[in-house]
């Protein structure tokens, strides 16, 4: 145990833990737009999962990581005009309408890498951007500072959204919505636009989640976010609706992920108990989860599907 509190496995861990992060961050930024206007998308994790072989596919086909990030975009921008039009359009029962994307989208992916891919194929990895100046400090600088472009981009997203959350006019329709669509609509606020638009906006950082996620693994396999889509949608109510909450409750996955693979090749977990021990960040996160979200109330209007004059 005493190698691991040395200073370069501490400072390799945490930064491993903030990358392991920031697909769970985008993920879970995106759920928390979408269920502040009252839509709850249990298909995040298909959704992750089609826009990661996506962009996996791209980035083979093109060598562009760029193109692959966009093509990652646009599949779960796609996947949530068509998560709109069942939720909030159609009226679907939201929990099992998101199951059912879900589903449709991991047999999909495996579908489409079967006969398109077929063997896992590398594809290249974004480069650690350092910050300058900020990346010379001691220990923390090669926590934080030395980290690939998605990762920046996950955390700068977070005041953003608080921002466009707590101080914009679409923010508050989005919250008037979710809180109370009847009187929205009766102030001339669109429910079904307002909808629509923070599905989809949702919907595209979970595309952009599973692009950072692929890429950050640097191949594709099936069912390759294990279930990340879940732990996102979990961590929307770790932090009560609340981007800053949501971002602890990501840290807080991915540091203990990142113990956990540290302490794994140190030898201080033995192989025996290796598998059981990959599910500690789940069990701690669902734990915090229970302890933390029982103190705040959800939206009032969220999984209700709201029909005028109703």
């Amino acid at each position: 145990m005493s190698q691991f509190f040395t200073s370069n496995i501490l400072t390799a861990t945490v930064a491993t833990g903030i990358a392991l992060a920031a697909p769970f961050l985008l993920a879970a930024l995106g759920e928390t737009i979408g269920q502040r206007s009252g839509v709850i998308n249990l298909g995040v994790d298909g959704i992750m999962l089609l826009s990661a072989f996506g962009a996996y596919y791209a980035a083979l086909q093109t060598q562009s990581l760029v193109t692959a990030i966009l093509v990652g975009i646009g599949v779960g921008a796609l996947l949530g005009l068509v998560t709109a039009v069942v939720s909030v359009t159609l009226r679907a029962e939201q929990g099992i309408s998101g199951i059912g994307i879900y589903l449709f989208a991991l047999g999909f992916s495996d579908l489409l890498f079967l006969k398109l891919v077929g063997t896992p194929l590398p594809i290249n990895q974004l480069s650690a951007v350092k910050v300058p100046l900020l990346d010379r400090i001691p220990t923390a600088g090669g926590m934080f500072f030395k980290q690939n472009a998605l990762v920046y981009l996950a955390f700068v997203l977070v005041p953003v959204v608080a921002f466009v959350l707590n101080r914009t006019t679409y923010g508050l329709n989005l919250k008037a919505v979710g809180e109370n669509p009847a009187a929205a609509d009766s102030l001339g606020v669109s429910v079904t636009v307002v909808r629509y638009s923070a599905v989809i906006l949702g919907s595209t950082l979970a595309g952009l989640a599973g692009a950072a996620l692929v890429i950050e693994t640097g191949i594709f396999q099936e069912n390759l976010t294990q279930g990340a889509g879940f732990i996102a949608v979990a961590l929307v109510y770790f932090g009560a609706w609340r981007p800053a909450g949501v971002m602890a409750g990501a840290l807080l996955y991915g540091l203990t992920a990142a113990v956990i693979l540290s302490w794994k090749g140190l030898g201080i977990i033995p192989l025996s108990v290796s598998d059981l021990a990959a599910t500690a960040p789940a069990v701690i996160t669902v734990l915090a989860l229970l302890t933390v979200a029982r103190r705040f109330r959800q939206p009032a209007a969220l999984g209700k599907p709201y029909e005028r004059g109703s």
